[in-house]
């Protein structure tokens, strides 16, 4: 029999997950929205039978085995939380939650109920971070030493006064919702445990509204902009390792940049998507290469990839049901969003009080 697989939420995120879910053979069996309306409308779409206005009604009559959670970030780790005590696998969007204590709640009801606990690190499952997590296990790259993490956008506030821009539904700005380089850098280095951390916060742009994004959620008149409008940190890890970051929704670079250039022993290498526009990806550029010696020259090898415009999403969906049904192994693991949520924790720690945090 098939997994059966319920989602809360109605938005833009749904069809990648239920596109996931379905080219790995699983079964949606229900929406639930608060907007029931949206979850109605989306389920008709997706030929999915039935739509709630509530997580208790579809946790209660659904008869999933799994929840995919899609909602604003202060909901992940509560809904998180009832879905697992309710005896159900969760796929939670990113980021894990607003802070590494409470992932590790949500750690501790998994391991309570047995259930796996999973996120949607999807630029893990581009073709791009497959390719070279190969060249690494395979020991081409040897000891991943330092690596840069960066996704910049020069016009991408997603958004004035809605839950993007305010902290207390957000957890704070680009740092938190464009955290997959940090966490794409951090996998390829082999999720190291983090020993100090330096970071510093900017929000020159995040009232300026020549600073939107193209996408995104409207803007609010009467609503809260409190979060950052740029990041930047060093990490230094307990294995002598080290990451430098930057992250930013407004920011005065060139071109959106998305990517993850490390220097390894053996070899260095570079994950790369540059956007034409900001959030529009017609015209993006991906790279995939590696750099080394040989025989006394310089060589930069190019990784050929299949294209992959959503970016993993539909990949890293597929993989949670995998994973449940034991064909793969998981992209990520609980304990690898625990150690990602305490480094973002600790940059915006030491940006407030402009001294390093230590672990």
């Amino acid at each position: 029999m098939s997994i059966k697989v319920a989602v809360i939420g109605a938005g833009g995120m749904l069809k990648y997950h239920a596109a996931g879910f379905k080219q790995a053979g699983a079964e949606i069996v229900a929406i639930a929205d608060v907007n029931g309306e949206a979850a109605a409308r989306e389920a008709a779409k997706l030929d999915v039978p039935n739509a709630f206005d509530s997580v208790g009604k579809m946790l209660e009559k659904s008869g999933a085995d799994a929840v995919s959670v899609i909602v604003p970030n202060k909901f992940h780790a509560p809904l998180t939380l009832q879905c697992l005590e309710a005896g159900k696998h969760v796929f939670c969007e990113k980021p894990p939650a607003l802070s590494a204590l409470e992932v590790e709640q949500m750690i501790a009801a998994a391991d309570s109920a047995g259930k796996h606990l999973m996120f949607n690190y999807n630029n893990r499952a581009r073709p791009e971070s497959y390719a070279m997590m190969a060249l690494i296990d395979d020991g081409t790259i040897g000891r991943i030493n330092s690596a840069q993490a960066k996704w910049v956008r020069r016009t991408g506030i997603p958004g004035f006064g809605g839950w993007f821009t305010t902290k207390a539904l957000s957890g704070g700005g680009p740092l938190i919702d464009l955290l997959h380089m940090v966490d794409l850098a951090m996998y390829f280095m082999g999720y190291p445990e983090p020993a100090h951390v330096l970071g510093q916060t900017f929000d020159e742009f995040i009232t300026d509204k020549s600073f939107k994004g193209p996408w995104g959620i409207p803007d609010q008149a009467d609503g809260i902009t409190d979060v950052e409008s740029a990041a930047h940190g060093f990490v230094t890890f307990q294995t002598g390792q080290v990451l430098s970051l930057q992250v930013s929704w407004a920011e005065l670079v060139k071109r959106e940049e998305v990517s993850v250039v490390f220097q390894g022993t053996n070899a260095g290498g570079k994950v790369e998507r540059l956007f034409g526009a900001d959030g529009l990806d017609d015209t993006a550029i991906d790279t995939c290469e590696i750099y080394y010696q040989q025989n006394g020259k310089s060589v930069d090898k190019q990784i050929e990839v299949e294209a992959c415009e959503d970016m993993g999403r539909i990949r890293s969906a597929a993989n949670f049901i995998a994973t449940l049904e034991g064909k793969e192994q998981p992209l990520n693991t609980p304990h690898q969003s625990l150690s990602l949520m305490r480094v973002i924790d600790a940059i915006y720690e030491s940006a407030q009080t402009s001294k390093p945090v230590s672990f």
